[in-house]
């Protein structure tokens, strides 16, 4: 059984610390497309975010030639606002793609937790963490009619 539609994009929707890279972690390295390893390979630094914008960039072309070609791609970044979002569904339409969420509703208390035992150079700031929780909580509802044919949710603790 298939986990998602052959040539879907999946997007990961997460404040950080919520569990999307490790969830991201157990599909093909081809298929994950990360901002946190793009910010690697262009400053050997994931936590660089001078450099998010070309990340970015390099996001816009993988995404768009794996959809070209009818494979799937997970996005594994924390996609909580609804122009990022937009974007990538523009994507996935133009080639005629299925396009999935993940929503991460792991527990705030736990964000926080995992996010401080990151190395200091992947550490966001709680109060961003606290942001982009409130984003996700709110984006949850409107996912189906942002575009996404097939929502899930994920670590739905609250603590």
């Amino acid at each position: 059984m298939k986990l998602f539609a052959p040539g879907s994009l999946v997007v990961l929707v997460g404040p950080g610390g919520s569990g999307k890279s490790r969830l991201a972690a157990g599909f093909p390295a081809s298929w994950v497309v990360g901002l946190d390893e793009l910010r690697e390979r262009l400053a050997d630094d994931a936590g660089e975010q001078s450099v998010t914008r070309q990340a970015v960039q390099l996001q816009d072309v993988l995404v768009a030639t794996r959809m070209e070609r009818g494979l799937t791609v997970i996005v594994d970044s924390t996609s909580v606002e609804a122009s990022v979002r937009a974007g990538l569904v523009a994507k996935a339409r133009a080639f005629g793609r299925p396009v999935a969420a993940v929503a991460f509703l792991t527990g705030l208390g736990r964000c926080l937790s995992r996010n401080g035992r990151r190395p200091a150079n992947r550490r966001v700031p709680a109060d961003i963490i606290r942001w982009q929780y409130e984003q996700t909580c709110a984006a949850l509802p409107a996912l189906p009619s942002e575009g996404f044919h097939d929502v899930r949710t994920v670590g739905a603790d609250r603590t």
